[in-house]
């Protein structure tokens, strides 16, 4: 069989949209993944828009390529609504994101994250209280208001993922259960298995994992793996329409056309054994989450936690990287700098674009790894 036009190593939403993108173009592909620890196949499906205010508090020194990043946001909903399409349906809803605030002092920042957001041509508006409750009564009487940003939404990435999988089969990608641990001079991906594998251009799409395998190219990548802690309920009525997060609190709340809710927003799983890297769940952070989020919507408190889970997030600096790992050379990047199941589409189609040499509509210059470099 024929060397691959382009190989793909990791197969979560970016590799997966990368290597869709690709066959589209005509190209030979095939995606070389683990399968383990996903960070894709541990999603809970938000479409995030509005800067995140867990990474501003995280992250103060990132906020710019954050913020700098908000045109890319819109551009990857814009894609995730052209890839529903083309699934035939993945419960993808943009009836926007409130993020939520309960004294004047959150409230405050909500008013400068709003302005700053505006300018990058976000659609949001401050509500009041009265407001506020109008839009969403199932909140608890005690939210001072929120921040509401129409581009946001949500999708059941359950089925998103199966139906990329049954799409891709289709397109002729070839799908290789494997692990790379390097780049032998820099262009021929090795397994642990001392399979070599060749490409004629290969693009690194393993967040978390493609930190190690960037560095003998001279990039010093910075992927730590962030393992998060996620829930999901029995169902209940469909009430909450927007994708939920907080202006100061860790938690994100959306609701499935099933009833389900799945709450999240960053709170702390743990690593164990060091070497398997497989995350697991911490008590402390299933007590608080759980009720957080039954505070916040005292209806949530009243359904059963049907499944617990962890996994991994790859925040990365806050901007993604796209492009030639070196110049001139056939390793390609393309990783989104958080959200990554948000960014994944719009990131993966344009880093498929640059390896292959073919058009974008995104201009890849700005998240060149060039910042990476040594």
């Amino acid at each position: 069989m024929a060397d691959p036009d382009l190989l793909i190593i990791g197969g979560g939403i970016t590799g997966q949209c990368a290597a869709l993108a690709a066959a589209d173009a005509g190209a030979r592909v095939t995606i070389v993944d683990r399968r383990r620890n996903a960070g894709s196949h541990a999603n809970a499906g938000s479409l995030h828009v509005q800067m995140q205010s867990r990474f501003l508090r995280l992250n103060p020194h990132l906020a710019d390529n954050l913020e700098n990043s908000l045109p890319l946001y819109l551009s990857a909903v814009t894609a995730w609504e052209a890839l529903d399409a083309r699934l035939g349906g993945v419960e993808l809803t943009r009836e926007g994101g409130l993020m939520l605030a309960e004294n004047p002092e959150q409230m405050a920042f909500l008013h400068q994250k709003a302005e700053r957001e505006a300018r990058k041509g976000l659609d949001v508006e401050i509500l009041d209280r009265d407001a506020l409750h109008d839009l969403a009564p199932w909140l608890a009487p005690d939210i001072a208001g929120a921040e509401l940003c129409r581009n946001e939404g949500k999708l059941n990435p359950l089925i998103a993922n199966r139906k990329m999988q049954d799409l891709l089969k289709a397109s002729g990608v070839e799908m290789i259960e494997d692990r790379i641990t390097s780049l032998s001079d820099g262009a021929r991906p090795e397994a642990q298995g001392a399979r070599v594998y060749r490409a004629g251009a290969i693009l690194i799409a393993a967040a978390w994992g493609a930190g190690s395998l960037t560095e003998p190219l001279g990039l010093s990548l910075a992927t730590p793996p962030e393992p998060l802690h996620m829930n999901i309920t029995e169902a209940g009525d469909y009430q909450i329409r927007h994708l939920v997060q907080h202006a100061e609190r860790p938690i994100t709340l959306k609701q499935f056309r099933s009833g389900q809710v799945v709450i999240g927003g960053g709170w702390a799983a743990s690593l164990a054994n060091g070497t398997g890297r497989t995350p697991t769940i911490r008590s402390d952070s299933l007590m608080g989450n759980v009720a957080l989020a039954s505070r916040i919507a005292p209806g949530v408190g009243g359904l059963r936690i049907l499944r617990t889970w962890a996994g991994y997030n790859t925040p990365v600096d806050g901007k993604a990287t796209i492009g030639a790992a070196r110049p001139g050379g056939r390793v390609f990047l393309a990783l989104p700098g958080d959200a990554g199941y948000t960014l994944g589409p719009v990131v993966g189609q344009t880093g498929a674009a640059v390896a292959l040499g073919t058009p974008s509509t995104i201009d890849p210059a700005p998240f060149d790894p060039e910042r990476w470099r040594q």
